[in-house]
């Protein structure tokens, strides 16, 4: 199943590492830190026209032991991290 998370940007849930809102977990240093870092190394990716609230850590799943590991990347999102959350639990697709 997927997720949907705005501008026409879906992930699968099955990759979905977790969501989290902006204005709280940027509080801590080591949060702005870690965001700072995925910015920089090219693993986040802005899918918000708006006011962005909340992101999603998402870790795609090799599918063969042979595939190289793929990195894992930032989904910055207008939509809250509880909408994001609903979606999830109703199983949405698109």
């Amino acid at each position: 199943m997927y997720l949907h998370l705005g501008q026409e940007t879906l992930v699968n849930t099955s990759e979905v590492v977790g969501l989290f809102d902006l204005d709280t977990t940027t509080i801590a240093k080591s949060t702005r830190e870690g965001l700072a870092a995925a910015e920089k190394a090219g693993q986040v990716v802005n899918v918000s026209t708006e006011l962005p609230k909340s992101f999603v850590v998402v870790s795609p799943v090799r599918r063969r032991a042979a595939q190289p590991k793929a990195r894992q990347v930032l989904y910055i999102s207008q939509l809250s991290a509880p909408t994001l959350k609903k979606r999830l639990g109703r199983g949405e697709t698109l």
